[in-house]
C-alpha cells in the first residue's frame, strides 16, 4: 500500500473514531416533531377570544412513529424541553451515521479487505 493510501486509510479511521465518540456522547434520543400551539376555549367572554396573543397555552404535542403509525402525545413544558434536545440529537446522530457510512465506503474502496467485527 502506498504512503498516500495509508494516510487516507488513517484519516478515514480517525474520522470514524470521531463519529463514534460523538454518537457515544449523546444521552437522550427521540425521533419525531414537537409542536407548540395555543388554543381558544370557545367561551365568548374569555380573554382568548380577543386575539391570537391572548389564547390559552402554550401547549406542546409530540408526534412520532410507533409500530408504523403516527402517534401524537401531549407533553408538559419540562418534557418539551427535553424532547427538543432529544429530537436535535436524533437528527445529529442520523447525519453522523451517514458520514460513518461514507467513511466505511471509502475504506472498502482503498483498504485491503479484513474481517469486520460483529
Amino acid at each position: 500500500m502506498s504512503r498516500r493510501t495509508e494516510q487516507s486509510v488513517q484519516k478515514a479511521h480517525t474520522r470514524i473514531a470521531a463519529i463514534q465518540n460523538a454518537i457515544h456522547a449523546v444521552d437522550y434520543l427521540c425521533s419525531g416533531t414537537l409542536l407548540e400551539h395555543r388554543t381558544r376555549c370557545g367561551k365568548p367572554g374569555c380573554r382568548c377570544a380577543t386575539g391570537p396573543e391572548a389564547r390559552h397555552g402554550p401547549y406542546y404535542d409530540w408526534g412520532h412513529m410507533r409500530a408504523g403509525k403516527l402517534v401524537h402525545r401531549r407533553v408538559t413544558p419540562e418534557q418539551a424541553a427535553v424532547l427538543r434536545l432529544a429530537i436535535a440529537n436524533y437528527r445529529k446522530v442520523k447525519k453522523l451515521l451517514v458520514d460513518w457510512e461514507k467513511e466505511t465506503e471509502r475504506l472498502i474502496d482503498i483498504e485491503p479487505p479484513r474481517q469486520p467485527r460483529p
